[in-house]
């Protein structure tokens, strides 16, 4: 882990969020270490470095989605395309009976990501690098997907159907609305086995302006020949 470099109140910030998500202090603690990683690791694959910027836009961004009683709730949950591990690393902090797999496709982050989960000593993650199209470890069998901001809704959907156990709740952070896309998803969850709820607009943090969580859970079985091969969804929208 970097050394910090920065002044000791820095991430000051994380202890509002510890109190507004009621979190333990070792929480806090770990969320903190993350904040400093992400701010000053020259390894770490994200734009955003600024102490307060990483706490607002990553940190209470990720945990706004504790207001969803489906996660406050899981057991297994599976994060695709990690990325810097983002909500991933910091769900994984905010539910420790919770078991999380961070999917990601690029080594250099997945060994970034190795190196920030042994750094926090998160026993309750596994890094795999794989496709999510490619990834059949627990095809079926996850309460809650998780998707920030990776690729179209309805393209998301069918990355997340298969990996869904039935009652299981796909969650994707969106920015400003986009109707067209959302009609997209409508049909693409009709095919896959998923039902949308009404968009929720969350306010991670007082600046924050069009920031929706969309949720659908899976109420079927996903159809034979999900998922398809790698690409195809970008290639082929089922919409």
């Amino acid at each position: 882990m970097a050394g910090s470099s920065s002044a000791p109140d820095a991430y000051s910030g994380v202890d509002a969020l510890v109190a507004r998500f009621k979190l333990t202090a070792d929480q806090g603690l770990r969320l903190r270490r993350y904040a400093t990683v992400l701010s000053e690791d020259a390894r770490a694959p994200t734009t955003v470095r600024e102490p307060q910027r990483v706490i607002d836009d990553h940190l209470a961004d990720s945990l706004v989605a504790l207001t969803l009683p489906a996660v406050r709730a899981a057991k297994r949950v599976l994060d695709i395309g990690a990325g810097a591990g983002l909500p991933g690393v910091v769900l994984a902090v905010a539910l420790p009976t919770a078991h999380v797999t961070l999917l990601e496709g690029s080594v250099r982050k997945c060994d970034f990501l190795s190196s920030t989960v042994s750094a926090l000593d998160l026993t309750n993650v596994q890094v795999a690098h794989t496709r999510v199209e490619s990834w059949d470890a627990g095809l079926g069998e996850m309460d809650v997907v998780t998707a920030r901001a990776l690729a179209p809704l309805a393209v998301v959907c069918e990355y997340a159907a298969p990996p869904l156990r039935l009652g299981g709740t796909l969650v994707a952070w969106r920015g400003r609305r986009d109707p067209e896309a959302e009609r997209a998803a409508l049909a693409a969850c009709d095919i896959l086995g998923l039902v949308a709820e009404q968009p929720l607009q969350v306010h991670p943090y007082v600046a924050a302006k069009h920031r929706h969580l969309h949720v659908m859970t899976k109420v079927r079985e996903t159809p034979a020949g999900f998922p398809r091969r790698p690409g195809m969804a970008v290639k082929r929208p089922l919409a």
